[in-house]
């Protein structure tokens, strides 16, 4: 996916950038399907530039609203079926990341995940990963031990380790030889760390993306910080353009999401 496209009224963006909306939701949108060019119609509209495969965008304050997300291939008509719909309410205090990634199987799909910001112990980090690859189970090894095992797609697994430095490495279940990694991932105290395992394990693109939220140590939630990449981390849109992705996308997060999936 080189392009995820987007429009949404000027008043919706003017509400978006009022400072100090209250309980406001927070989303993150990563894009995680390689090699899909695809137009994005929020609430019946489209826009014409790009959001690229292996970006994270930096967390977006979002207001309470109902939202319409179609997702069809570049250049399909407007009334064509799309490959990805969802329709919902959004709701305060939301933490969520709306992830655009390809299934155990290679099809595109979206999936939700809600983020812990709870506090971590003094001294430690959290490390979550989340298969999103079309790749089998895996495991996921820190210094060549077993952290995770048997991390099936859209499966996520968590854990509070201390702060440090890891070689981190993905293979497949039961096995130490990688097929992502390994990787050298710093984990600073009091930090979350989200690992994204995306591409294809068929097709040779597998990599991982991280996300981080930061200021979770003694407080009761953290508030996300700006996140990096193993791969590109940097969308290269405007801001307001990152924002309107992520009204859009949110449209998933609080909802009973009905998926619509359709192959080019």
């Amino acid at each position: 996916m080189k392009r995820l496209l987007l429009l949404i009224t000027v008043g919706a963006f003017a509400s978006l950038a009022v400072a100090g909306i209250a309980h406001a939701a927070k989303v993150t949108v990563v894009h995680g399907v390689p090699d899909l060019t695809v137009d994005v119609y929020v609430n019946g509209e489209l826009t014409l530039e790009g959001f690229e495969f292996e970006t994270i965008t930096d967390p977006i304050d979002l207001p309470a609203g109902d939202y319409q997300l179609d997702i069809r291939p570049a250049g399909a008509p407007a009334d064509s079926e799309p490959a990805l719909s969802g329709s919902a309410s959004v709701a305060d205090d939301t933490n969520a990341s709306i992830v655009a990634h390809l299934d155990a199987n290679g099809n595109p799909t979206l999936s939700v995940f809600a983020n812990d910001t709870s506090t971590v112990a003094a001294g430690d980090a959290r490390l979550t990963v989340r298969h999103t690859a079309a790749a089998p189970s895996v495991d996921v090894l820190a210094d060549g031990s077993a952290v995770f095992t048997n991390l099936a797609n859209p499966d996520e697994q968590s854990a509070d380790v201390p702060a440090g430095t890891y070689s981190v490495s993905v293979a497949a279940t039961g096995t130490t030889d990688p097929v992502i990694g390994p990787v050298d991932l710093s984990l600073d105290a009091g930090t979350a760390y989200i690992a994204y395992a995306v591409g294809s394990l068929q097709d040779g693109n597998l990599n991982v993306l991280v996300q981080t939220i930061s200021g979770l140590g003694g407080s009761p939630s953290g508030v996300p910080s700006g996140t990096v990449g193993l791969a590109s981390s940097s969308s290269g849109l405007p801001t307001w353009v990152i924002a309107m992705l992520s009204i859009a996308a949110v449209g998933v997060v609080t909802s009973g999401l009905a998926l619509a999936r359709s192959r080019r």
